[in-house]
C-alpha cells in the first residue's frame, strides 16, 4: 500500500469525524465498494419502511428525512461528472420512469437540499420487480473499478455507476 493512500485515508478520516459524529445514530445502515486498490466508497442511508415514507415524484428524497451520505476515498464519475474525494450527500430523485440522483457538496447536518451545491446529477436505470421490499434498501456491486449502486423500494429498483478514477 503507498504512502499516498495512507495519507489521503488519514486525512479523510480527519476530515470526516466531526460529521459522521454528528450524522451517526442507531437506525443508520451502510453498504461499502472496495475497489481493487484498497480504497473504498461507501454509503450511510436510514432504511425506513416504505409503507411509512411519502416519496414525491420530481423531488429529492431524503430516507427518514436525512439525506443518504457518500464517503468515496477515490475520484469518481457519475454520468458526465467528476466527484472529487470526501463525503457528500446523496438525493434519489424519484419519478414515473426513471429516477435520478444527485450528489451534493453540502453535508451539514439538518441543512435544507440546495441543487447549486450539486457536483452530479445523472438519470438511474429504473424498474419495477414482482416481490416488494418492505424497507429501503442500498447496495453496491462491484466489478473492476465501477461501484454499481442499487436503491430497491417497494416494487421499485433503481441502479447507477460509479466510476473509479
Amino acid at each position: 500500500m503507498s504512502a499516498t493512500i495512507v495519507w489521503r485515508s488519514v486525512l479523510i478520516s480527519i476530515f470526516l469525524a466531526p460529521f459522521v459524529v454528528a450524522q451517526s445514530n442507531g437506525n443508520q445502515s451502510s453498504t461499502t465498494c472496495n475497489l481493487e486498490d484498497g480504497r473504498q466508497v461507501y454509503i450511510r442511508y436510514t432504511p425506513v419502511q416504505a409503507k411509512q415514507e411519502k416519496i414525491s415524484n420530481g423531488k429529492p428524497w431524503a430516507p427518514g428525512g436525512t439525506p443518504m451520505t457518500l464517503f468515496t476515498e477515490a475520484q469518481l464519475s457519475l454520468g458526465s461528472s467528476t466527484i472529487p474525494i470526501g463525503a457528500y450527500t446523496m438525493y434519489p430523485i424519484p419519478a414515473r420512469g426513471n429516477w435520478s440522483i444527485a450528489v451534493n457538496k453540502n453535508v451539514t447536518s439538518g441543512s435544507a437540499y440546495d441543487e447549486k451545491q450539486d457536483v452530479a446529477r445523472t438519470q438511474m436505470e429504473t424498474a419495477q420487480v414482482e416481490s416488494s421490499t418492505d424497507q429501503l434498501e442500498v447496495a453496491f456491486a462491484h466489478v473492476g473499478n465501477r461501484c454499481s449502486l442499487r436503491v430497491y423500494i417497494g416494487k421499485t429498483a433503481s441502479f447507477v455507476d460509479f466510476n473509479a478514477k
